[in-house]
Formats: structure tokens, C-alpha cells, sequence
């Protein structure tokens, strides 16, 4: 269960790097990202986005399995991105917004296809974060995130999630972002609650996911960057692995 693995993560302090795909993207370049990830043991994708024109979420979910890339996780922006091949699905609920249609509508109307697919559902409180732009995330959800310099708002946001029974906190800056996520935003989250946290957008540089890794992240997402310079995903193997080779020293 993927579940399982992301409270094992945390229990351990052990660190992980998503690769984001996004399936409006999804194409030749999309092979050679998946291709170079496995050669650097990244072997955890995430398949979603803010918004999903082409429908392409089950062609890009089903070439992930077929070409045995790793986990796969739905991370959609929307009831329609959903694929029953994968191995579970973000259940996501926008708690940094307060736009029904994200909080609950959307939710309720995936619920009757999540419960039928047998799809593992992974109860995820979304919290977008202030990034210094107009996100697609932000623009998509109609929300204001929230603000990057108030880490008690941030804190009291993933608590309340958390005694909602959300199992999982989702950090995002989103797609495009200036700026990843402050450090002192994810150490927030961290000292106030005990669910794993996973932190994505603006994240570009191996120093960028230290930084987050270091603050309490579990899970750090990588996606844009990946697209404009793949030669990214060596860097971020070499992270990786250096970081789990310091914690098991």
C-alpha cells in the first residue's frame, strides 16, 4: 500500500523525489524523462495537473506501468483525471482554500467511481502556498494561498486537516512557481503534526530539495524543471542518494 510506505518514510526519516507528469505533456520527451529517472532510481511519479485538455491521463498512466517505471499516484486537478491502473490515488482536499467546489464538490462527484475501481485513495489536505505569481493552480482553483511569511496559518491549516483525518499534507507553490515553499512553512507543518508531508513547485535545483528535505518535507516534487533541462534528473539522483546514504551514517 502506498500509504503505508509514505508513514514509513516518515517513521524512518528517509527522503523521496516525485517526478510530476503532466499529461497534457505527455509525448516522446515524457519517455526519455521516464527512462532517465529509473537509470537514477527516482521511481516514484505523480500524473496530474491543474488542467487536463487532451484527456491523455490514462495513455500516460498505462505507459508508466508498461514501461515498469516505478509507483505511479494520481494527482488530479479534477474528477475526470482519474485511471484505475495506477497504483493509488491523492483523495485531495483544497483546506488552504475556501471554494466548496475544491474543498468537497469535486470530491463528491470521483467518490462513486474511487469506491467502485478498488483504487487506493490517499486522504490529502492541498495547501497552496503564496509563490510570488499567478499560478495555474491558483487560477484553476479561484483560491488565495496562503500567505509564505504566516508559518502559524500554515500550521493551524495542516492541524485542522489533520483532526479532519487527512492522512497526508500536500505543500504546493504550484506549477511555475518564483519561489519553492519556505522552509520555516514546512517546519511548521512538520512540528505540529504527524503526517507525512509532501512538498512540490519551484523546485529546480538539488539545493532547493535539501532545503525542503531538511524542513520536515517528506516527499519533494519535481516537474517543470525536469521538462526544460533533463539533465536535472542526474542531479537529483546523485541528491538522493547522498542524502540516504548521511542518514544511514
Amino acid at each position: 500500500m502506498v500509504l503505508s510506505e509514505l508513514l514509513h518514510l516518515r517513521k524512518e526519516g528517509k527522503k523521496e523525489i516525485a517526478v510530476l507528469i503532466d499529461p497534457d505533456e505527455f509525448g516522446s520527451k515524457t519517455s526519455t524523462i521516464v527512462s532517465l529517472s529509473k537509470q537514477y532510481n527516482l521511481n516514484l511519479f505523480l500524473v496530474g495537473g491543474s488542467l487536463v485538455s487532451e484527456g491523455n491521463t490514462q495513455a500516460c498512466v498505462r505507459s508508466l506501468k508498461k514501461s515498469d517505471a516505478g509507483t505511479v499516484v494520481l494527482f488530479p486537478g479534477n474528477e475526470m483525471q482519474l485511471c484505475p491502473e495506477a497504483d493509488a490515488l491523492l483523495f485531495m482536499s483544497l483546506i488552504s482554500g475556501r471554494n466548496p467546489e475544491f474543498l468537497i464538490s469535486k470530491q463528491v462527484a470521483a467518490a462513486p467511481w474511487v469506491k467502485k475501481s478498488g483504487l487506493e485513495s490517499i486522504p490529502t489536505g492541498y495547501m497552496l502556498v503564496e509563490s510570488g505569481k499567478l499560478t495555474s493552480a491558483n487560477y484553476m482553483s479561484n483560491t488565495i494561498p496562503l500567505p509564505n511569511d504566516k508559518p502559524d496559518i500554515t500550521a493551524a491549516t495542516a492541524m485542522a486537516g489533520e483532526l479532519l483525518g487527512l492522512k497526508v499534507l500536500y505543500l504546493d507553490a504550484g506549477s511555475g512557481a518564483q519561489a519553492p515553499v519556505p522552509p520555516k512553512l514546512i517546519a511548521a507543518c512538520k512540528k505540529n503534526t504527524n503526517c507525512p508531508i509532501i512538498v512540490g513547485g519551484g523546485l529546480r535545483k538539488a539545493e532547493d530539495i535539501l532545503m525542503a528535505w531538511e524542513s520536515g518535507a517528506d516527499i519533494t516534487v519535481v516537474g517543470n524543471g525536469i521538462f526544460e533541462d533533463t539533465q536535472i534528473l542526474k542531479e537529483l539522483g546523485e541528491v538522493k542518494a547522498y542524502y540516504h546514504q548521511k542518514i544511514t551514517l
